[in-house]
């Protein structure tokens, strides 16, 4: 947690100067000092954010003004600790006010409400956890809920559909121009759209069960799935199986590579064979025939 607010305190720093962070050196340099920090008495220290837009908004730039900062309430505590005490609390609570209105951006704020309403959600949620409760927690649902919302938005945007007609060119930038394959009778081909993961798993059955047809050979076209997850390959492991039991073929095309180290590890390929593994559409297409004219 306290790296994860040392980060949102450096992306702040990074707005207000225009500059662009570490992420590693910063998060290796906090790691050492914590470690190194309670050797000596000291507690866990993390980036804050209020006190770098004050060094910001008093022309600090650079690292060295995070240090000489250091050094001059190293020297406050040593040196005038006990005069620092009488300054009273309607004083310090006035400065924090004005820095909060500083680094507060409402401006920026005030545009985010453009945004989607589920993102304005977040937003809210986020803002509202860190004015009741504190930050920590904030972070965590703030997180949460957009990890939750992103896996919705890759769901609704991710399916698996039937083809009537395929587009030879495999490529994203031909798929639109490429010259269209007639489907052969007795094959059917099912091409998966997006990231082949728990979330969007049931798709290929739910379209198996809408053709109501046992074709002679199915091929599964790969070629816009970017990752597909253990949940992915035991739905499709458990695909192959079903087709087999009805004598059915089948042929996968054009996975990724990432993807086909995946399907090799989870013994996909050698359960169909390595010549059932074509690269290209053209190349699952005349594999069918060929299937079908064996027999």
């Amino acid at each position: 947690l306290g790296a994860i607010e040392s980060l949102l305190s450096a992306m702040v720093a990074d707005g207000a100067t225009g500059g662009r962070h570490r992420s590693n050196t910063e998060l290796i340099g906090q790691g050492v000092a914590n470690i190194v920090a309670p050797l000596f008495g000291g507690i866990p220290a993390t980036g804050a954010i209020a006190r770098t837009m004050t060094n910001i908004r008093n022309g600090g730039k650079t690292p060295v003004a995070g240090i000489i900062h250091a050094l001059v309430l190293l020297l406050i505590m040593l040196f005038f600790g006990k005069y620092a005490n009488l300054i009273p609390m309607s004083v310090l609570a006035g400065i924090l006010i004005v820095v909060a209105y500083n680094m507060s951006e409402w401006r920026s704020f005030k545009g985010l409400f453009r945004n989607s309403k589920s993102d304005i959600a977040v937003l809210l949620t986020t803002f509202l956890l860190t004015v009741i409760i504190d930050l920590t927690v904030a972070i965590q649902f703030g997180l949460l809920l957009a990890v939750l919302l992103f896996l919705k938005r890759v769901i609704e945007t991710s399916d698996v559909s039937v083809l009537n007609m395929v587009v030879e060119d495999d490529s994203d930038e031909m798929a639109d121009e490429g010259e269209s394959l007639q489907i052969p009778a007795g094959v059917e081909v099912f091409e998966v759209n997006g990231p082949f993961f728990f979330g969007i798993a049931n798709k290929l059955e739910e379209a198996e069960n809408l053709t109501g047809k046992i074709p002679k050979v199915r091929i599964i076209r790969l070629r816009r799935v970017p990752f597909i997850d253990s949940t992915g390959l035991s739905n499709l492991h458990a695909f192959i199986d079903r087709a087999a039991q009805h004598d059915t073929k089948t042929v996968l095309s054009g996975a990724g590579a990432e993807v086909l180290v995946k399907l090799r590890k989870a013994g996909i390929i050698d359960l169909l064979g390595e010549e059932n593994n074509c690269k290209d559409i053209q190349c699952a297409l005349n594999r069918a025939k060929i299937m079908i004219n064996g027999e």
